[in-house]
């Protein structure tokens, strides 16, 4: 425990702003939480007015709005906008804490709000039998750059052919001799 989060400290003050926004600046600051978090919980208060404002037909204070709201708020996130998992999360977070740190009000139904699952990442990766398989299908120049991205373990997602010689060749010309795929194709290759 250190200084700024002794136990003496209150655990709810009323924050001294008039406006909305820097209320939450002011208590962000005052639970001392990062610059990064009090921009996006910022954010987050905004937009939620905003929408609010936007699909009610008049600017609200959150105080006078209820569940229904920022239901609406967090499924137009999760479906309209489509924001990834940690996003809504985030969105989430910033209204629990405007409403129980902000504005000093808990809310039983918060808790109830669902809170999207991580999405699952499926790597695309291929057996090296797989591999084999495809590049025998291949012939020419495509079956060698095929077998040289492979060899390296580059991905056509990340870097084209041309910037992947070149860098190749640059870290062998900086690294004093470091050898590069590139010469030995360079000594089969025609002049040209």
């Amino acid at each position: 425990m250190n200084r700024y989060n002794r136990s003496d400290k209150p655990d709810w003050v009323p924050p001294r702003s008039i406006k909305l926004l820097d209320q939450v600046r002011e208590r962000v600051r005052y639970l001392h939480y990062s610059l990064q978090t009090e921009k996006a919980y910022v954010y987050w208060a905004k937009a939620f007015v905003l929408w609010t404002a936007r699909s009610h037909g008049g600017f609200r204070h959150p105080r006078e709005m209820g569940q229904a709201e920022v239901e609406g708020f967090l499924t137009m996130l999760a479906t309209e906008k489509q924001v990834a998992p940690a996003t809504h999360r985030q969105a989430l977070n910033a209204l629990l804490f405007l409403y129980r740190q902000v504005l000093g009000m808990e809310l039983p139904w918060m808790q109830q709000i669902g809170r999207p699952p991580e999405r699952k990442r499926i790597p695309a990766v291929l057996t090296v039998q797989e591999v084999r398989t495809l590049l025998s299908h291949m012939a020419g120049t495509e079956a060698l750059l095929a077998a040289l991205l492979y060899g390296r373990g580059l991905r056509l997602g990340h870097s084209d052919v041309s910037t992947t010689m070149i860098y190749t060749h640059v870290l062998k010309v900086a690294a004093g001799g470091t050898s590069s795929p590139l010469d030995s194709l360079a000594l089969h290759l025609p002049p040209g």
